[in-house]
């Protein structure tokens, strides 16, 4: 029998109204916001530039109607770039209209760029001229339908266009009526295993969770370097800023993330797991390159021991650590993929609050997410007020596939029915991960149902457990578990600059390991490689790297 969360009540954040559609949250920022700073940039030369909020809206309602007068209205429309204003705003004037947007990844070859617009029907893309080989490609395809290629460098240009189209009177996008149900996104997964799928999210889909997410946790201005076309950027960043009417600085990516926290001083970001150890173990190199390494730890031992007493000094204690991340970050949104405890707690205890969540594209994409105020190590937190989570057929450990229903839950697979169908058991969405809730509502993730090792013995056995258990010794970098000839494998990435005779170390423990598991659980081959595994373009491990 299922095990359903209990009913809990939650501190409500953000204070603003029920909306249905990204046009009544665009609009209720631009009115919120007025002359407040809302993005600042790099524009196409590299001049940092500064927009507030009516500015913002002024340049989305000329995009917006350019595209009207182009057509568009009811069509799909895909952007193609990297992070950037021009980006945001061309999501902002398809979020305020009957256009569905179609955000491509940017770092796919352009054979698979190609693929998703054939398989999509957009009639037009907006897109940069980092992209012409890809666009060169897809005009050469018969099977690609797009009339309107669309170069974002004409972007002041077509914004003019598109007002003094607006100033001739032609308000069609502006009235243009948004539904709830109406469809917003086509989104296309990046999963670790298996061919992309195109999730539709409808605009009550997507406003609903990101309100219910800016509900659950305070929070100010921030830099957002997650890929826009990443749902988790939606509700932590584009779509968050309006409604708490908060500035953010747009990175273009992650390799300017030490300078660009140095100079905008964030007060939060969103991130994924990867960037949350890089800043922790970042953190211990330098303290140990200084010489300060046990000064560090006895101030853990101070600043522990004294937050038992409810007093909490660790921005002051830890002040250089701060001051090397921007001097004013308190937290950060972490989602994406499983997240070592270790960190959380390590981040935590310097005074930095890790607020771990859990999410699915098909969600749009948050689920559930620990509050400031209300939150568990080694959890992904209780589920967003607009939606509900069970445990499918739990195990004699309450373990079982976790299912989701709410508002945010995905209109569907676009143009793929029988997946539709497939994806869902009535109206709860079947996710594909296995955990289990504890007795206060909070979610524990134990790996994907597609992952599970399955035994001759009839025993499941999750790799996900076994490689976080793995991941506590600190010379491994990275570990992938997996079956191979009716065996479990584990095949490490291992740091041999600080640790020479890791490899050889790597093999006693292992045997350690297995000697606190259990007999269907132990490790019987132990394989090392000299390179990080495979990655998706979200920098989860491609978990199929070794088949052919």
């Amino acid at each position: 029998m299922a095990k359903t969360k209990t009913k809990v009540s939650y501190t409500n954040y953000g204070d603003f109204p029920d909306m249905d559609t990204l046009k009544e949250i665009v609009l209720y920022g631009a009115k919120k916001g007025g002359n407040k700073r809302h993005l600042v940039y790099n524009d196409f030369e590299g001049k940092v530039k500064e927009k507030c909020f009516n500015e913002t809206f002024h340049d989305a309602t000329g995009i917006g109607q350019y595209l009207y007068d182009c057509g568009m209205a009811g069509k799909k429309v895909a952007i193609l770039s990297e992070n950037s204003y021009y980006w945001a705003i061309c999501y902002y004037a398809c979020g305020m209209s009957r256009l569905t947007c179609v955000p491509l990844d940017a770092k796919l070859p352009d054979a698979d760029l190609t693929e998703l617009m054939e398989r999509s029907g957009c009639s037009a893309i907006i897109y940069t001229q980092d992209y012409a080989s890809a666009i060169k490609m897809m005009q050469a395809s018969d099977k690609v339908v797009i009339t309107e290629y669309i170069k974002m460098e004409d972007f002041d240009e077509i914004v003019k266009k598109g007002h003094e189209s607006l100033d001739a009177g032609n308000k069609s996008f502006l009235e243009e009526e948004v539904k709830g149900d109406d469809l917003a996104f086509i989104v296309y997964t990046s999963g670790t295993t298996g061919k992309s799928k195109g999730v539709m999210l409808s605009h009550k889909n997507v406003s609903s969770n990101a309100i219910a997410t800016c509900r659950a946790m305070t929070a100010s201005h921030t830099i957002a370097f997650l890929p826009f076309n990443h749902t988790f950027s939606w509700a932590s960043a584009l779509i968050a800023s309006p409604l708490l009417a908060e500035w953010g600085y747009l990175c273009k990516g992650l390799k300017d993330i030490q300078k660009d926290i140095a100079t905008y001083h964030p007060q939060h970001f969103s991130a994924v797991p990867l960037a949350v150890e890089t800043i922790y173990k970042r953190i211990w190199f330098t303290a140990k390159k200084q010489g300060k390494e046990e000064i560090l730890k006895k101030g853990l031992k101070i600043s522990n021991f004294l937050m038992k007493l409810g007093i909490d000094v660790r921005h002051k204690l830890f002040k250089e650590v701060h001051e090397n991340l921007g001097g004013e970050l308190e937290m950060i949104i972490c989602g994406g993929a499983y997240l070592d405890t270790k960190y959380e707690k390590g981040l935590y205890d310097l005074g930095i609050h890790v607020v771990n969540g859990y999410g699915i594209t098909e969600c749009s994409p948050v689920v559930t997410v620990n509050r400031l105020d209300d939150f568990r190590f080694g959890s992904a937190g209780k589920a967003l007020a607009c939606n509900e989570i069970k445990i499918n057929d739990p195990d004699e450990e309450g373990i079982g596939e976790v299912y989701i229903r709410g508002t945010n839950v995905m209109m569907g697979y676009y143009d793929e029915p029988e997946a539709t169908a497939e994806a869902f058991d009535g109206d709860w969405f079947k996710s594909g991960d296995y955990g289990y809730i504890d007795k206060d509502g909070f979610l524990f993730l134990r790996g994907r149902k597609k992952n599970l090792i399955v035994l001759s013995n009839g025993k499941n056995v999750s790799p996900e457990e076994l490689e976080e258990k793995l991941s506590s010794i600190e010379y491994i970098n990275e570990v992938v578990v997996y079956e191979e000839d009716g065996a479990i494998a584990a095949e490490f990435f291992l740091d041999t600059v600080s640790k020479p005779d890791a490899k050889e170390q790597i093999k006693k423990d292992v045997r350690e390991f297995n000697k606190q598991m259990p007999a269907f659980k132990q490790i019987s081959k132990v394989k090392t490689r000299d390179t990080e595994f495979p990655k998706t373009t979200t920098l989860k491990i491609k978990r199929n790297y070794n088949k052919k």
